[in-house]
């Protein structure tokens, strides 16, 4: 189905160089980053209340843009094998089978690599949750690490025109929040992979169907629709969701996501004033940036890969986490962490009261 070594080849090939910098500038952005990284661990767990440093035993990886694609196709290899697997079975007997078994995993695997070139430019760091480790990309014990990528971060901080070194931080800080849930909270990394399997087993998608939304991805990069075909927006990946069971998963990953997104950012903000003098500067400059600095290409691919949703899933979970930590406090919030059955639904994250009415109401009754 996908030539994955194909589609590291590819992403590798087409992926924009970084900015240009020294040799001696680039092993001093990497020292940094990692010493950023390391206090990072300190100033969270003292904000949070959360984990402690026997917690964090995910390595954090200072990477190129070429690493971040080795990491995600391995990544994406991982979570996608059962749905593929079943897709597989489907070649020979389904009616798009024979076309399939024609477009073959090679040409699928250049689609996904075309994908992986336009988002290795962007990503400043990801907390990998279901990586699995190797030699060149080590993990954990439950298999996640911290991916910073380096030459996006100085990009970024170039064009906003901020302090390097505080950027350097604000960056480190909302990446470590998302490395201190997942280490802290050892039932987290089940509880989603849970949710993402019972997702797939429930998928009966066509393998044409699922090409196509690919092959859209790569018509936009390679410029967009055909001439004289209207433009309707696009479709996104998630709306292959199909069956009921789905969507109340789907409803579920999107509150987790939420939840986890908007803590980051709320931990970045809480703790940013303490220690990086210009966060002020860096968050106004950044949220502008986030507003304004989509092409039409890059608001084509951020509907088609759902970048649109995750954007509102940051706003949406720190206004859930603010409101949360108003009402009972940062150890009220934290009883968020329990276990699933204390996760917020996607109803209360757009409503913080009813999660606080209902945890708090079960943990202290009258």
């Amino acid at each position: 189905m996908v030539d994955w070594d194909l589609a590291v080849a590819t992403a590798t090939r087409l992926v924009r160089p970084g900015p240009d910098v020294s040799r001696d500038e680039a092993r001093a952005v990497v020292a940094e980053l990692r010493r950023h990284a390391k206090a990072s661990e300190g100033h969270v767990r003292g904000f949070t209340g959360l984990g402690t440093e026997e917690t964090h035993d995910t390595p954090v990886l200072v990477v190129d843009r070429p690493g971040w694609v080795r990491a995600n196709v391995a990544g994406f290899r991982e979570i996608l094998k059962p749905l593929l697997e079943k897709m597989q079975e489907r070649r020979g007997g389904g009616a798009g089978g024979t076309v399939l078994s024609a477009v073959g995993g090679k040409v699928t695997g250049v689609e996904l690599g075309m994908l992986l070139s336009f988002l290795a430019s962007r990503v400043l760091g990801q907390y990998e949750t279901f990586a699995p480790a190797a030699r060149e990309l080590p993990g954990g014990n439950g298999a996640g690490r911290l991916l910073l990528v380096a030459p996006n971060i100085v990009h970024v901080e170039r064009e906003l025109d901020v302090d390097p070194h505080d950027f350097r931080l604000w960056v480190c800080l909302h990446e470590e929040t998302h490395r201190t849930q997942f280490s802290a909270v050892p039932w987290l990394r089940d509880h989603l992979e849970g949710e993402i399997q019972s997702f797939l087993a429930e998928t009966d998608v066509d393998p044409m169907t699922f090409l196509e939304r690919v092959r859209e991805a790569a018509q936009s990069l390679a410029g967009g629709r055909p001439e004289g075909e209207e433009d309707d927006g696009g479709h996104s990946l998630v709306e292959l969701v199909q069956s009921p069971a789905q969507r109340e998963i789907l409803a579920r990953l999107t509150a987790v996501m939420s939840l986890l997104e908007g803590h980051a950012d709320f931990v970045m903000d809480g703790v940013g004033p303490d220690v990086v003098p210009t966060v002020a500067e860096i968050r106004e400059k950044f949220q502008q940036r986030r507003a304004k600095g989509a092409s039409r290409l890059d608001m084509a691919l951020r509907k088609l890969l759902g970048l649109d949703a995750k954007l509102r899933q940051y706003k949406d979970g720190e206004r859930f986490v603010r409101a949360v930590v108003d009402q009972v406090g940062m150890d009220g919030f934290n009883r968020v962490w329990t276990s699933p059955n204390t996760l917020p639904t996607k109803a209360e994250i757009a409503k913080p009261a009813d999660w606080v009415a209902r945890v708090h109401r079960k943990a202290d009754p009258a």
